[in-house]
């Protein structure tokens, strides 16, 4: 009997869950970063998200609970998302830098290079790129199909023939003054057109 397009969703969703277990596994297990005994900050959100907001590194409270975009840079983007009628549940948030170093320069690229198989893994139709350290570190990743990304706010660009991308301020360095928090707001609202042309499924 053919399987329902409900089971074939059912079972691409098993995989994604199941790589992503695997690969929170190998990050925990990474010798490559000097992080002593100190756990890496992991991606969190729908392993099969719409969306993907990747930024450069963990902020403290971030390190302290283990997961990317926890606390202010956290909230702030809720309330964004809630402003543009997106559902925070096609929503899937990473770091570029997952372990809790003092100098993010000292991670290894090899863990870097990671977050290609998160984009591998939960296949977003669009990743928001958040600053020009996570903008230059996703320029060396080798991602199958990748156009180079221009730094320009707020304006959507193809990373792959499958993935678009957009452009912002980083999210932490946006939240302490008002014509910072303006000038992310002004390029990530972009992200609401671009969710709301989407085709429904």
């Amino acid at each position: 009997m053919p399987a329902t397009d409900d089971e074939i969703r059912e079972k691409y969703l098993e995989r994604a869950i199941r790589e992503l277990n695997t690969l929170t596994r190998e990050l925990q297990a990474c010798p490559h970063c000097p992080r002593g005994n100190l756990m890496p900050v992991l991606g969190s959100g729908h392993p099969q998200a719409d969306i993907m907001l990747l930024k450069h590194s963990p902020r403290p409270s971030e390190i302290e609970e283990g997961v990317a975009f926890y606390g202010r840079a956290g909230s702030a983007l809720m309330k964004s998302l809630k402003r543009l009628s997106i559902d925070p549940l096609a929503v899937y948030g990473t770091l570029c830098v997952k372990c809790p170093l003092s100098d993010s320069s000292l991670a290894d690229f090899a863990c870097i290079a990671r977050v290609a198989e998160e984009i591998a893994i939960v296949q977003p139709s669009i990743v928001v790129v958040m600053g020009a350290e996570a903008l230059s570190a996703i320029a060396e990743m080798e991602i199958p199909l990748a156009h180079p990304l221009q730094p320009r706010l707020g304006e959507i660009q193809q990373l792959t023939p499958t993935i678009d991308a957009l452009y912002v301020p980083d999210i932490d360095e946006s939240l302490d003054e008002q014509d910072a928090k303006r000038a992310f707001w002004a390029a990530f609202r972009t992200l609401g057109d671009w969710y709301a042309s989407q085709p429904p499924y």
